[in-house]
């Protein structure tokens, strides 16, 4: 297929063209750039783009469609943002290796079920995803599903043996296309594995010039120091690059340990959103992972149990009032997204303390919030999702500071399971473009360009994409600069994206005039050489912030590591 972008301006890392150009797309690639008016169209495709910006395709560094890539609704919603590559198997919880029960089961309420994948490993998932689908789908290898697959439920540390065979299904993930290895350190049986094993798992990710993804373990907020410790561990005892999943915290405290991890002499990178709250699995937050390691039918027998609920009541809730994000009033602070269970279909959009008032005034009894959560539960045997507060909201200013670090890159953590969603699953990028480069003017839009897709594509080895090049793949988005937005909110979450209605993937367009053209040329994408990032050197914040330690001898080293630095200064 042939098709030209008429006088359209052209943006990029590199910058933005001075003047309104013609782009030649023929096949998958970028043939030509050339003057407006100046390229023959003969048999072409022609796309009017007077009045736009031509971006390279959008990378989500951070997304949980995994599963959810095959539905036409999902790739709408995504692509009215420009999304035109998902980087899957987050969290340290993903289909491959082993047959994908693990995380269908633990993240029904993340990433749901995945409509072909049943095992084959990393090569038969992204397989799955050539020609099939309007979008690009990459993963990671979840090093928690990997402990799964050796070590099963095991609360226990990895014997040499079993260290031995998951570092064998990293490497093998890793020469079948991963990007690299994820965790979730706050998931189950990711929370079990010390800095050590981790450590480990990322030395072959290392070898293979990949990168080390963390969701980091302790809540992040104002623990974030003590997670930070523990990524600058891993990396400075693998020698792997790393990179922090959804960096959420206070903007100063994001940027001081940033400057942390560059002055320890570690390769890092991260993802956010535009957003202040988070989202994920409810057992998550308010139940102890030895609980919940086990299986959902089990662990919803438990909560069944008065004697069980009793116990979590004088022993362990009190503990969940500490939590970074959360704090004493954490009922008030989930608002329920997904509840698996028909009998509670009329608690989605209520918080936890909204749904234990309206329980109690439906049953005429005094049902409290740790009931009622427990009892959400265990009719949906685990599979609910819940929107989380944090006690201190973020001003758009505040995530603009985030946003527009160097190291920073687009990722949404959408997740498009429940009927009242966290809105950055559908308004993740055009509200980040929106804010900082029309509203905040803390972006112009080539840094933009690196911030949504560049980085992202180099960082990862995506291959000759994240730029509008001669010679790269045409992964391309038309950007109304004066309208591109988001109408996704905390209240009416489905809103989709606009100001990008049309977008081309390997050169087909796959979204047109805001409506999809039907056609499937995404592809699962396998890791190339990584390329350098448009992150300037020695741009990172000038004020430094001391981590805090974390346990073990790897953990101790980096701390007196950062001491001599500093001492050094």
């Amino acid at each position: 297929m042939t098709v030209i972008i008429r006088d359209v301006v052209v943006v990029d890392a590199d910058g933005i063209g001075a003047a309104a150009s013609d782009v030649l797309i023929a096949g998958e690639r970028i043939e030509a750039i050339a003057p407006t008016g100046t390229l023959a169209p003969g048999d072409a495709h022609v796309i009017d783009g007077r009045g736009r910006l031509l971006m390279p395709g959008f990378v989500d560094a951070h997304s949980h469609a995994d599963g959810a890539l095959f539905d036409p609704e999902v790739q709408l919603a995504l692509l009215r943002q420009g999304v035109t590559t998902v980087i899957g198997g987050q969290d340290g919880v993903g289909y491959a290796p082993g047959d994908g029960t693990y995380a269908t089961e633990y993240f029904a309420a993340i990433n749901g079920s995945h409509p072909s994948y049943r095992g084959g490993g990393v090569a038969a998932l992204l397989g799955a995803y050539d020609g099939t689908t309007a979008l690009n789908a990459a993963t990671l290898v979840p090093a928690g599903t990997v402990r799964f697959e050796v070590m099963g439920r095991s609360t226990d540390a990895a014997s040499p043996a079993e260290l031995a065979r998951m570092r064998a299904l990293v490497a093998d993930g890793l020469g079948e296309g991963a990007l690299g290895l994820s965790t979730g350190l706050d998931y189950a049986p990711g929370v079990f594995a010390g800095t050590e094993e981790l450590a480990a798992l990322a030395v072959p990710v290392a070898a293979a010039g990949a990168v080390y993804v963390s969701h980091m373990r302790g809540g992040y907020e104002a623990n974030s120091a003590a997670g930070i410790a523990e990524v600058a561990a891993i990396a400075r005892s693998s020698g792997a690059r790393v990179h922090v999943s959804h960096f959420h915290a206070e903007p100063h405290l994001v940027r001081e340990l940033l400057t942390d991890l560059d002055r320890a002499g570690v390769d890092a990178t991260f993802d956010a959103y535009p957003y202040t709250r988070g989202c994920s699995i409810l057992a998550m937050p308010i139940l102890p992972a030895s609980l919940t390691v086990r299986p959902a039918a089990e662990v919803a027998a438990e909560l069944a149990d008065p004697g069980i609920r009793a116990m979590l009541r004088e022993e362990w809730f009190p503990t969940i009032t500490g939590y970074a994000s959360l704090g004493p009033e954490w009922p008030s602070m989930l608002t329920l997204a997904h509840v698996a269970a028909p009998d509670y279909d009329w608690t989605h959009g209520l918080t936890i303390a909204e749904g234990a008032a309206e329980a109690s005034a439906r049953s005429g009894g005094s049902i409290d919030a740790i009931d009622f959560a427990l009892d959400v539960l265990v009719a949906s045997r685990l599979e609910v999702n819940v929107v989380m507060a944090v006690q201190h909201e973020r001003s758009d200013a505040g995530l603009a500071e985030i946003l527009s670090h160097p190291a920073a890159m687009g990722g949404s953590d959408g997740i498009f399971i429940g009927r009242h969603p966290h809105p950055r699953a559908r308004g993740s990028f055009p509200r980040s473009l929106a804010m900082l480069v029309r509203e905040q003017a803390t972006l112009g839009w080539a840094d933009a360009a690196a911030l949504v897709s560049a980085r992202s594509a180099a960082r990862f080895g995506l291959g000759d994409r994240g730029a509008v090049r001669e010679g790269f793949v045409a992964d391309l988005v038309l950007v109304d600069p004066d309208a591109v937005g988001a109408t996704a909110s905390y209240s009416a979450p489905l809103g989709l994206g606009v100001g990008i209605d049309d977008v081309l993937v390997a050169g087909v367009p796959v979204l047109a005039g805001g409506e999809l053209t039907g056609a499937t040329p995404g592809r699962g994408i396998r890791r190339a050489a990584a390329r350098a990032t448009h992150a300037a050197p020695g741009s990172g914040p000038l004020v430094s912030h001391r981590t805090a330690d974390i346990p073990g001898p790897v953990g101790d080293e980096w701390s007196r590591d950062i001491a001599e630095e500093e001492e050094e200064v």
